[in-house]
């Protein structure tokens, strides 16, 4: 039997996913384990392609009308008692500030004092203390709508934490909205919803299933919830962005009220919808392979790596001259609304050994250039979409010409490499033998079947380490047979393992 061949992380995906994945964010330098519990370390390489990830959507959401503020950290525990269901679904991963200063102990240590009147919570999302600055701000319709986002961090206490996918304190953004008519908010709830899967498929390369979620499922506090739902590689979902209609829910616990046009007092309606760092999470377990981090040009940091190789002194200086002058030609080169992004490895490192430190950062194309290209001025070019030892020499005009066409394509076959492994682990269900065999003795991914979300049946789901992930929009008005029970009017749901 052929050995297999040999790849940078180990353990590989097959041979163990989770450890997989963090030896990839490992090897990729994007994130560490923090000295605080539950927290990470962000490192330049991970930050910067939450950055663009940042930059895109922050575009997106402008080109949208909203507008950025900044909101407090703490929030009075009486703001968050307003609102019953919101405080019960929250109350658990709150981390509560309870006195305002230091000072030492008998043991030479220090410890709090200063007890607060009203305990703090550190924010674990902004809805009440948005809320009730909104209510200062709206007193007529010609105030609204309002349409701010805000990007900041958050803490929710996790006890099983993940680097990127779920972390105590994590990066994110979150708009708040509010508006005169139940109509507008509703249409907001889904234009944002639109927004995100936007970003992911196009910028991520990531498809996605929109859809609204199921009762159990929703935000605690709001009348409907929808989400952009992802397939990973280990064919467990991801839910990769949720927006919210809350309906006058928070306006009344707020005391958002305006008069509107004839005279007469309201409530306001409001949204809230978000995405986190946890893109990035996605990002990793859509397109990495057994040789580390693969990005989508539209989101690494660099487009392009340029290596030089040489071997003496002399060599190193004509090398590197003709590698500026390339670097310089290719970041002049318009691409995707911006320049093309390149790095020039000039570092005293032996050549194996930095090109195997780009493939694990993922950078899209990679390019070595010694005396022999430049003699016949050409370059040997790699691109990570493929396999290494894919590779060829091409004229180096021609190359810096189609450097733009080479980055859409490697974002496109990202895209289409991830919406067929999507496709090819999705299943129409009908009947509940093929649901759990489908979990429980195949690959699994997604299952779509009819449901009635009879509780019930949360048991025989529980026992599959299956939840409803989503009610896809573009089938929200096929009902059928629940898969369970048989009940009529069953909805068809999207079913998944899920992270």
């Amino acid at each position: 039997m052929a050995k297999a061949p040999k790849s940078a992380i180990s353990p590989t995906r097959a041979e163990n996913y989770p450890e997989w994945y963090q030896q990839v964010i490992k090897a990729a330098e994007l994130a560490e384990v923090s000295p605080v519990r539950g927290c990470m370390v962000i490192k330049p390489w991970g930050y910067a392609v939450w950055e663009n990830m940042q930059r895109a959507l922050d575009g997106m959401f402008k080109a949208t009308g909203h507008v950025n503020a900044y909101f407090p950290l703490f929030i009075p525990m009486s703001y968050l008692e307003r609102e019953a269901e919101h405080v019960e679904g929250f109350a658990k991963e709150c981390a509560v500030v309870t006195h305002h200063r230091l000072e030492p102990d008998p043991d030479g240590g220090l410890r709090p004092a200063g007890e607060l009147e009203e305990p703090l919570i550190v924010r674990p999302t902004s809805e009440t203390i948005i809320g009730e600055t909104y209510a200062k701000w709206v007193q007529s319709y010609r105030d609204l709508p309002i349409l701010i986002n805000q990007w900041a961090n958050v803490v929710r206490w996790e006890l099983r934490t993940r680097l990127f996918l779920r972390t105590a304190e994590f990066l994110w953004q979150e708009g708040h909205t509010a508006h005169a008519t139940r109509e507008e908010a509703v249409e907001e709830t889904y234009r944002m919803l639109d927004v995100y899967a936007d970003f992911a498929e196009n910028w991520m390369a990531m498809p996605v299933v929109k859809g609204e979620k199921t009762a159990d499922e929703r935000f605690p506090g709001a009348v409907d919830t929808y989400a952009i739902e992802a397939l990973m590689q280990d064919c467990k979902a991801l839910q990769a962005g949720t927006s919210h209609f809350l309906g006058q829910n928070f306006a009344k616990a707020c005391k958002i009220q305006f008069l509107d046009e004839g005279g007469t007092q309201q409530f306001a309606w409001t949204t809230s919808w978000g995405v986190s760092t946890r893109l990035v999470g996605g990002l990793v377990m859509t397109h990495s392979d057994d040789d580390g981090l693969v990005l989508p040009p539209k989101l690494a940091p660099k487009h392009v790596v340029i290596l030089p190789i040489h071997r003496s002194d002399e060599e190193r200086a004509r090398v590197l001259d003709y590698c500026r002058t390339l670097r310089d030609a290719l970041q002049a080169a318009p691409w995707s609304g911006g320049t093309v992004e390149v790095e020039l490895d000039e570092r005293d490192l032996r050549g194996g050994e930095k090109v195997w430190q780009h493939i694990k950062r993922g950078v899209p194309v990679r390019v070595e250039v010694g005396p022999r290209d430049i003699a016949a001025d050409s370059v040997f070019v790699a691109r990570r979409d493929q396999s290494p030892k894919d590779k060829g020499s091409i004229a180096r005009s021609e190359f810096v010409a189609s450097i733009g066409d080479v980055l859409d394509d490697i974002q496109s076959t990202l895209f289409e490499r991830a919406r067929a492994f999507r496709d090819e682990h999705t299943r129409t269900i009908d009947d509940p033998a093929d649901f759990e065999a489908w979990f429980r003795d195949g690959p699994g991914g997604f299952a779509s079947a009819y449901w009635s979300e009879d509780p019930s049946t949360q048991e025989r789901l529980k026992a599959l380490k299956v939840t409803a992930r989503c009610i896809p929009i573009d089938t929200a008005d096929d009902t059928g047979p629940c898969v369970f029970t048989g009940a009529a009017g069953g909805r068809r749901v999207l079913f998944s393992k899920a992270y």
